[in-house]
């Protein structure tokens, strides 16, 4: 389901919030309606981007469709994307869905170390694979290209050692990306927008493969699996510094392209991959509370601007906000008394909407939690994983437990309405 693209709903707005999850809708199901229901499980965040590019770049107000309701969305219908671009998003979804669980029975990963579970595998990517390969022909898009370049990458890999250009490992998915991206200019009828996104899909390739290799370090470094990183000898400086460049790439051939509305499109590849970068190397941009109402620094607590003083810059060298006084200092205010204790009646969590709606109804939300045994939690597993409460229902009830847990989805970050960059795309002088 996830991706090195996972927005924000504070960041981007209600109105960027609601295409992007139109765009979500459209890839489930399109997937649905020309591969099955099972097909729907490679639904991913970076495969939506694909559609969101084909709609940016055709005319306002084509390509969507109304739907009924869903789980997902809490049960209410919604227009959603529709078309050549979500029907594009889907096949490539599957080619690289066929190819990750063709890899996995290989490697004998999971549940594929057994050989009837490699048996059906196969038989499940082989039908990906076609169905891929059919719906690409509609399209005028030969999935050969994502299939031969994904399937370079074992070659690429061997052939990699000390000293070797991490670049060369990355190629592979480069080229992948960079043939899907650039097939959304063709179905928009935009031919002068493919060789700006086809080097928009090569960049965005190299950094999804990197920052997947630096998530997986410390795990394959412990288990001794093959990492491009610990293979070629590319240190986490060079890696950043490559993923810099990458999303820096992407933000300037982005700008020579023509779109009809590219707010969406840059919120996810220049906004979101800097915030992937961000959190994979473990400096996210850090958000802190205002200080309390009517509270003021004394004078000359803080230096003039742009001139933090020592452990008040955040990570990228701005000025933090100044920290709160403690209770006592002058306009120090008085602490909040402590929270009910846990388990004690009339507690209610921060971010509790009340009651479930619909299939969202059960199980219920108690308070205290309430147990359930062992049978009756495992259809509430089942019955959760149905309705996408995992996902979705925020918070959601423990199936054995009863305790309440953040959804998948949740943004748990403190970030406003909206997110901005340098002033030459959204009117501010920040630099988040």
């Amino acid at each position: 389901m996830f991706g090195i693209i996972r927005p924000c709903r504070n960041r981007l707005g209600p109105e960027l919030s609601e295409a992007w999850l139109a765009h979500l809708c459209g890839l489930c199901l399109a997937l649905r309606d020309d591969h099955g229901q099972l097909a729907r499980v490679v639904t991913n965040y970076d495969g939506l981007a694909i559609s969101a590019m084909v709609e940016a770049q055709s005319p306002a107000g084509t390509g969507r469709r109304a739907a009924g309701p869903c789980p997902l969305r809490g049960m209410r219908s919604a227009d959603v994307s529709h078309g050549r671009g979500a029907r594009l998003a889907a096949t490539v979804s599957l080619v690289l869905a066929s190819t990750k669980v063709r890899d996995h029975i290989e490697d004998g990963d999971g549940v594929f170390a057994r050989r009837a579970a490699r048996g059906v595998g196969r038989r499940v990517a082989s039908r990906w694979a076609d169905q891929a390969a059919e719906t690409g022909a509609d399209l005028g898009f030969d999935t050969s290209v994502l299939v031969e370049a994904v399937r370079r990458q074992e070659e690429v890999e061997a052939a990699a050692g000390a000293g070797s250009s991490v670049l060369l490992v990355t190629e592979p998915t480069e080229t992948a990306t960079g043939e899907a991206c650039a097939q959304t200019a063709v179905l928009a009828g935009r031919p002068g927008n493919v060789a700006p996104l086809r080097e928009v899909g090569r960049l965005f390739g190299r950094l999804a493969h990197l920052l997947d290799a630096v998530e997986d370090l410390e795990a394959d470094r412990a288990s001794g699996a093959w990492n491009p990183l610990t293979a070629t000898g590319t240190d986490l400086a060079e890696a950043r510094r490559l993923c810099d460049d990458a999303a820096l790439g992407i933000k300037l051939a982005l700008r020579e392209a023509t779109f009809t509305d590219d707010r969406l499109v840059h919120a996810l590849f220049v906004h979101e991959l800097r915030t992937a970068i961000g959190r994979t190397f473990g400096d996210p941009h850090a958000h802190q509370p205002p200080p309390p109402p009517g509270w003021q620094p004394a004078p000359g607590m803080y230096p003039p601007p742009h001139q933090p003083p020592p452990g008040q810059e955040n990570t990228y060298g701005q000025y933090a906000p100044p920290p709160v006084p403690p209770p006592g200092a002058p306009g120090g205010g008085t602490p909040p008394g402590p929270p009910p204790p846990p388990g004690k009646k009339g507690r209610k969590h921060p971010k509790d909407p009340g009651p479930g709606r619909f299939l969202w109804a059960w199980p219920p939300r108690v308070d205290p939690p309430r147990g359930r045994g062992v049978a009756a939690g495992c259809v509430a597993v089942l019955y959760q994983c149905g309705t996408c409460q995992y996902c979705c229902r925020d918070p959601y009830p423990g199936p054995w437990k009863g305790t309440w847990h953040d959804a998948w989805c949740n943004c748990d970050c403190n970030c406003g309405d909206a997110c901005c960059c340098d002033g030459d795309c959204c009117g501010c002088d920040c630099n988040c």
